[in-house]
């Protein structure tokens, strides 16, 4: 388009004035009347006068359409009067296509067309009817093929005007979703961050924590009797807590989780559990056991260790009872004590405070589709269950 009305200026700016030139030259060579050299003249006055020396004058329709009718008018009096300024109808169509916004610019083309027919049937009586007739043949054969390429170029300038608003649309939306994607990994790593922070929280308070309180809670029954059994164990808790603390570093899995099934891992953290703070731990595994993802594994049993740890940290219990559920929809932990209970509307401080106790638990069994459900009342002891989907624990 850009291209096209450049040459489209270079033909209604230079042109008309040489092939007015060449037409008047002609005229004056052959000893012509002198009245179309000066017909000439004033077309080439009228053009100067309206179009060349006021340019801003182009964009005004009513102007331009005033101009390109004169025009028309003094070169149709030259064409009656020597049909070969019919050749200056080429001029007239570079006007009408230039400077006639459309659908106007179809009337000043079939006039430019009606200029040239003239020309071409100059030697055709026009007083009868057959001559009038072609007359209006020749005059349609010019006309007709030069509305119908105005009428396909603006087709054209449509469909190039659409697809440079279909990519300027395009760019914006691409742009847009550029914008939209760095704000998802934005997002994305602020995400990843917090619930690698969350995990690095649960695993600490699950391992350093726990043995922690443990080694405390042995160091504070130190003296008497039992002080050798209480040192001992006060060391192998620090021993197994700086192992966990590694180990969750590199987010491998829990040392019992390692050469054993989930059911034996529970057995084994229950005795050891036992053996520390005098207190039956039992563990019973009801259906048929199977494979479990290492997510699903690690969850449960870390479930079971910090229910533990909040047994003997605040229930004073005598005997806490796990059991290990493999069912066709479920897969279940439930750690129950007789201790002294507690509301859990308003649970411990240690874990009320901001702590990773039982917020931990939910958060671990929820990241995997589960549920986590806890009953207590005051003296009438702690029941944890944890609940997850077959499909999640089964793969």
């Amino acid at each position: 388009m850009d291209v096209a009305q450049s040459r489209l200026g270079w033909l209604t700016t230079v042109a008309p004035y040489v092939l007015l030139a060449i037409l008047a030259a002609v005229t004056a060579v052959t000893g012509q009347d002198r009245l179309d050299l000066v017909l000439c003249a004033l077309a080439a006055l009228w053009i100067f006068g309206l179009y060349t020396v006021h340019p801003p004058w182009r964009d005004r329709p009513l102007v331009m359409r005033v101009f390109l009718a004169g025009l028309l008018l003094i070169t149709l009096v030259l064409v009656v009067r020597n049909p070969w300024f019919g050749f200056y109808s080429a001029a007239c169509y570079f006007y009408a296509f230039r400077i006639i916004g459309w659908p106007a610019e179809l009337y000043f083309i079939a006039g430019a067309g009606l200029v040239a027919g003239t020309a071409q049937v100059a030697d055709l009586d026009l007083g009868t009817w057959l001559g009038a007739l072609g007359w209006g043949a020749t005059v349609l054969a010019n006309a007709v093929p030069m509305c119908g390429l105005a009428w396909l170029m603006r087709i054209r300038e449509a469909a190039q005007a659409e697809t440079n608003a279909a990519n300027q649309r395009l760019a914006a939306a691409l742009a847009e979703n550029a914008d939209l994607q760095e704000q998802l990994l934005d997002q994305a790593r602020a995400a990843g961050v917090l619930d690698e922070r969350q995990r690095m929280a649960r695993e600490l308070h699950d391992t350093l924590a726990q043995g922690l309180i443990g080694i405390i809670t042995q160091l504070q029954a130190a003296p008497g009797a039992e002080w050798q059994r209480h040192h001992d164990a006060a060391i192998a808790l620090a021993r197994e807590s700086l192992t966990e603390a590694r180990r969750s570093v590199h987010e491998l899995r829990p040392k019992e989780l390692e050469t054993g099934r989930l059911d034996q891992a529970l057995a084994e953290v229950a005795a050891r559990w036992s053996d520390r703070h005098g207190v039956t731990a039992e563990v019973t595994t009801t259906g048929t056991a199977r494979a479990m993802p290492a997510a699903a594994e690690a969850a449960l049993l870390r479930t079971a260790q910090e229910a533990l740890a909040n047994v003997a940290r605040h229930a004073a219990a005598t005997r806490v009872g796990i059991t290990l559920s493999y069912m066709d929809r479920d897969v279940a932990l439930d750690v129950r004590d007789d201790g002294r209970g507690f509301d859990p509307a308003a649970p411990p401080a240690s874990d009320n405070g901001g702590g990773f106790g039982l917020v931990g638990m939910r958060q671990r069994i929820e990241e995997l589709a589960g549920t986590l459900r806890i009953e207590s009342e005051p003296g009438g002891g702690t029941g944890i269950s944890a609940y997850l989907p077959a499909v999640t624990a089964a793969g």
